[in-house]
């Protein structure tokens, strides 16, 4: 037994007459962890350490189902939190695994979670077995209870001895035997965020903490030229001001004293010879690009001799903006630093890149950065770059004032500071045969890379082709029997910043490609339904998306005068989505009444999660649709904050019915899925009402 030197004094006595009696205490009981995700403390309690981040989308609930599926344990015996980054070895574990997004959490650790918690199941078993002198076969588990016979002993009780025993190869539980996975279960994380017991990251706070904001260059890319701090200096409660990369940042005694600072800052901008993008030139500089071949990421046949055999042909361009992500808590990061320690609270999507970033950056071993991630109040994206971001700001502040220091971005910081989802000119061009369906299709897409000259631009842009852009183009369903097709990619540079945001490219291709095929049918003289219906024949689970949509909303049916449907089925992250949107239009401004959603995901762990995750996804999707706009005036952003860039109100919101559809097949994300659909939909609603085809977003600025 290895006893260190504290425990050696601990356990020892030292009598009169110079004899040294000696004896050990035991150490502390100790847990049973099979694996850095779980340990099971000697009172009972399951703690489960999960490596993917909770921001609103329910796996705080999600993954532990799937330990506890296989554990048998009490589901009030669960505490979780999140990994921290410094204290446990990544070892084999990539920074992808430990990143949160692309709608992957439940998807990519549904075996690994199920896994740990039979491991450690099997494991206390083996314990118990041990204790009652019989064998593993000869017990059950029940509710964090190991049974044989009679005797009922507490996972709490088995722990220390289950954690001494070699961890064994295990096999997981057929479906039919699950108890929690299928089933709803309460959310862990929503009693503490009802309360406000719940710590995100701008709740974070102790003795000594300053607070700093950072007056960043209006014109994406320029720098500081130089600076007047005096005005600032001259406020109570300003510590200090410092340059740094990001800016100039003020620091002060709490938020309202630095942002009074950096008002009154004085900087002169090196815009270097930058400039924010012209609309009307952009647009015109994109249209270019469309004449000429871009990279091919998928065709068919040639579809350039394709179009004299055409009954008809369809051409077709599609603008859409520039997008802020604007979660509801703004980024902030908190900074400890010292000589040989960096200690840091911060929510983001990717802790493991950003505590690798910042220990590069500072010449610390992994170990001497330590990262916490507390909830976050959204993100959508927004909390997914890929380095050099509000993180790396903070650390430079601290660096720089050599004091604890907490960095926030206002509002208009954020709704200003670019990382938008880029803005996407689509031009189509389709060969419709005599029935009225496509027989060639030529699709052009012109959009900023999000990946190219990241980290994963490897993985997700090869030689400059960034799949993301064409998601649901590639690979759709509609183009799989077109004989003649090709789908071009033209990546952009500026210096606007982007990022992905929720659902990514589905974000505009879903747009274009429902809006498209609702167009298609209607020429063709075909109900969208039964035109889909034909389209999907071999893709059983946008079919059953879309039959079961169509049924719950009642598609056939009369609605009521005034009253106008549209529908759009897409597939992304792994799941396919259809939707049904109910609309009606007063004095030109369309008001969406109802909206019906089938989900089909293989199957949801949580259903009540993934309901939610296609609601919260539609009010998120619907914003944009109506209102989502980010646009540049006299060489700035123009929008500034929630008056200018429109949410979606509680009084607009429409009626949603979610159906959750199953199948035997791969699990289906669900965090993101449900935002693509909603804004085809309503487009083609729009169109049902006033014979009008939507070309851009968002959809108001057609009215």
């Amino acid at each position: 037994m290895h006893i260190n030197r504290r425990d050696f004094i601990k356990g020892t006595a030292l009598a009169t007459g110079g004899l040294l009696i000696g004896f050990t205490v035991p150490p502390s009981p100790a847990p049973l962890m099979p694996n850095a995700l779980l340990r099971i403390e000697v009172d009972g309690t399951v703690r489960i350490i999960i490596n993917k981040v909770e921001m609103g989308q329910g796996i705080w609930t999600t993954l532990p189902i799937l330990i506890a599926e296989e554990l048998d344990c009490d589901w009030r015996s669960i505490k979780v939190e999140h990994r921290v980054m410094g204290t446990i070895p990544v070892s084999e574990e990539s920074m992808y695994v430990l990143s949160t997004g692309g709608s992957d959490s439940t998807r990519s650790e549904f075996d690994r979670y199920r896994m740990t918690g039979a491991t450690a199941r099997a494991m206390l078993v083996q314990a118990a077995a041990n204790r009652l002198g019989v064998k593993p076969a000869n017990c059950e588990t029940e509710n964090g209870f190991v049974i044989s016979g009679a005797s009922r002993i507490s996972y709490g009780d088995l722990a220390s001895a289950a954690s001494l025993l070699p961890v064994p190869v295990v096999k997981l539980r057929e479906r039919a035997k699950w108890k929690l996975i299928g089933h709803s279960q309460n959310r862990l994380d929503i009693s503490d965020k009802i309360n406000g017991k719940a710590i995100y990251g701008i709740d974070v706070h102790f003795p000594g903490l300053l607070t700093a904001v950072i007056a960043r260059c209006p014109v994406f890319g320029g720098k500081v030229r130089s600076f007047d701090a005096s005005a600032a200096k001259a406020i109570p409660g300003v510590q200090a001001v410092v340059e740094v990369p990001a800016g100039v940042a003020v620091i002060a005694t709490n938020y309202w004293t630095a942002s009074q600072g950096r008002n009154a800052l004085i900087v002169d901008w090196d815009y270097n010879n930058q400039q924010n993008p012209e609309p009307d030139a952009q647009l015109e500089a994109y249209r270019q690009m469309v004449a000429q071949p871009g990279i091919v990421g998928q065709s068919k046949g040639d579809v350039d001799l394709a179009w004299p055999k055409a009954h008809e042909v369809l051409e077709s361009e599609y603008l859409f903006p520039y997008l802020a992500h604007a979660p509801m808590e703004t980024l902030n990061c908190t900074v400890k630093l010292s000589a040989d320690k960096c200690e840091i609270w911060s929510a983001t999507q990717s802790p493991s890149l950003h505590h690798q970033e910042v220990a590069s950056f500072l010449g610390f071993k992994p170990d001497q950065v330590i990262l916490h991630t507390p909830f976050m109040g959204g993100s959508f994206g927004r909390r997914g770059s890929f380095g050099s971001d509000w993180v790396m700001e903070a650390v430079h502040i601290a660096k720089a004032i050599g004091k604890p220091v907490k960095l926030v971005w206002s509002r208009e910081d954020d709704i200003r500071g670019g990382y938008y989802r880029p803005v996407y000119l689509h031009s189509v061009k389709i060969g419709i045969d005599n029935a009225g369906y496509p027989m060639a299709w030529k699709h052009h897409v012109v959009g900023q890379s999000l990946f190219v000259k990241t980290p994963l631009e490897n993985d997700i842009a090869p030689n400059g082709l960034d799949y993301s852009s064409l998601d649901g183009v590639n690979g759709s369903p509609y183009l799989a029997n077109i004989s003649d097709h090709a789908v071009h990619l033209h990546t952009t540079t500026n210096n606007v910043p982007v990022l992905a945001w929720r659902s990514v490219g589905n974000t505009h291709t879903a747009f274009v490609m429902e809006t498209l095929i609702d167009e298609l049918a209607l020429r063709a003289g075909k109900d969208p339904v039964d035109y889909r219906r034909t389209l999907l024949a071999n893709h059983p689970r946008h079919l059953a998306a879309l039959n079961t949509v169509a049924e719950k909303a009642q598609w056939n049916t009369k609605l009521p005068v005034g009253r106008f449907r549209g529908i759009a089925v897409h597939a992304a992250m792994g799941s396919v989505v259809a939707q049904v949107a109910e609309i009606s239009v007063k004095d030109n401004a369309i008001r969406v009444h109802r909206v019906v959603c089938a989900i089909a995901c293989g199957f949801a762990v949580n259903p009540d999660g993934v309901a939610a995750q296609m609601e919260g996804g539609i009010i998120y999707g619907l914003t944009a649709a109506l209102y989502g706009e980010i646009t540049f005036k006299n060489g700035t952003v123009a929008q500034s904050n929630f008056h200018d860039y429109r949410m979606l109100r509680m009084e607009e919101s429409p009626v949603i019915e979610v159906h959750i559809v199953e199948d035997n097949g791969k699990m289906g994300g669900a965090g993101e899925p449900g935002v693509a659909p909603i804004a085809p939909a309503v487009a083609n609603a729009w169109f049902a009402a006033t014979g009008k085809r939507a070309r851009k977003l968002p959809l108001i600025t057609d009215i």
